[in-house]
């Protein structure tokens, strides 16, 4: 058998990267990355960074510089869909925790009052309301309220001016564990200390971030501790 053969042999035979069976989706095979890092799970403020990379295998690149925004009122809490990834004491998200998210989601159409050219841009107009009653079937979605009734209990959109500029968020939720609803990217207002479970950022920075995720990425939303769990799965540059 000759050299070339056997290192060909070998190679074939060599397990998959440790990225490909180790990190989770959609983080796993993301090339666009949005990472919102907080402190502690207790922090109301958080280093939001912007990353990119040619392909699932290739390095992160840092893209731009890094803002400060604000997480939860509560700080944040590992969402159901992660919670595999807690260790004992770190809470898990329930529906009004004013908790954020921790965890890996893919980001959606942005969205705000004002007209827009952005592909797949969502216009918030009267009555766009964001169900957040687990009792309800629209658990976690947004429909019109003369669709739900008066009983459904649900966030008109229009009436806060934090949704005058955002962007969805892919949150896998579930309704029978009130694990949580209405998660987005929004504006950040004077004078605000956190959010109900969001992240929030001033108006050019989000700009920044609806430019970076126009073609798809990922939202990651975890505290400085858990960083070191997904080890080869996030950028080495993160703070």
């Amino acid at each position: 058998m000759t050299r070339a053969l056997l290192a060909t042999i070998i190679a074939l035979l060599a397990p998959l990267p440790a990225l490909a069976k180790s990190c989770p989706e959609p983080l796993a095979s993301a090339r666009r990355l949005v990472l919102v890092t907080a402190d502690t799970f207790t922090s109301t403020t958080a280093t939001v960074q912007r990353f990119e990379r040619a392909a699932p295998d290739a390095p992160w690149q840092l893209s731009g510089g890094a803002a400060t925004g604000l997480v939860g009122y509560k700080g944040l809490a590992w969402a159901h869909a992660f919670r595999s990834l807690a260790r004992r004491g770190e809470p898990v998200k329930v529906e009004g925790d004013k908790r954020a998210p921790a965890g890996f989601y893919k980001t959606g159409r942005s969205f705000g009052f004002a007209p827009s050219d952005r592909a797949g841009y969502m216009r918030i107009i009267d009555g766009m309301t964001c169900v957040d009653d687990p009792s309800s079937p629209a658990y976690n979605t947004i429909r019109w309220r003369v669709e739900l009734g008066p009983k459904v209990h649900g966030e008109n959109m229009r009436h806060s001016s934090v949704y005058a500029r955002g962007l969805l968020i892919d949150y896998p939720t579930n309704r029978k564990a009130r694990a949580g609803s209405c998660i987005f990217m929004h504006l950040q207002l004077p004078g605000r200390t956190g959010t109900n479970g969001c992240v929030a950022l001033p108006e050019p920075q989000l700009e920044a971030v609806l430019d970076h995720v126009q073609d798809g990425a990922v939202l990651a939303i975890l505290p400085r501790q858990a960083l070191d769990r997904l080890k080869g799965c996030l950028p080495e540059s993160a703070n």
